[in-house]
């Protein structure tokens, strides 16, 4: 069974930064497109930014030059760099793989980033 954990979020002000970490376990991480989420209150899921295996990147128009996205096979990791925080970014951020690259794992608690002066 895949599992996700996520971190680093918190409370920040607008221009702010923060630093998310997901740790993905039970499953080939090295070979895995994966992808940061995020979740604005009321709304769903929606897609951040992604990284495949090889390290290619891509990223939605509104967090292009702020965000950064990165991964760590070795600690089976990837990480999401957020610079110039705005308060459109609050939500809830999850990892999981790449869309079309196979059926969700399943979600994990996902870690909170709020925008807010």
């Amino acid at each position: 069974q895949v599992q996700t954990v996520e971190s680093g979020g918190g409370l920040v002000q607008p221009g702010g930064s923060l630093r998310l970490s997901c740790v993905v376990s039970g499953t080939t991480f090295s070979s895995l497109p994966m992808a940061w989420y995020r979740q604005p209150p009321g709304k769903q899921h929606e897609l951040v930014a992604e990284i495949s295996n090889d390290g290619n990147t891509n990223y939605v128009d509104s967090v292009k030059g702020r965000f950064t996205i990165s991964r760590d096979n070795a600690q089976m990791a990837v990480h999401l760099q957020m610079n110039s925080l705005k308060p459109e970014d609050t939500a809830v951020y999850y990892c999981n793989r790449q869309p079309a690259t196979g059926k969700f794992f399943p979600w994990g608690q996902g870690t909170q980033v709020t925008v807010s002066s």
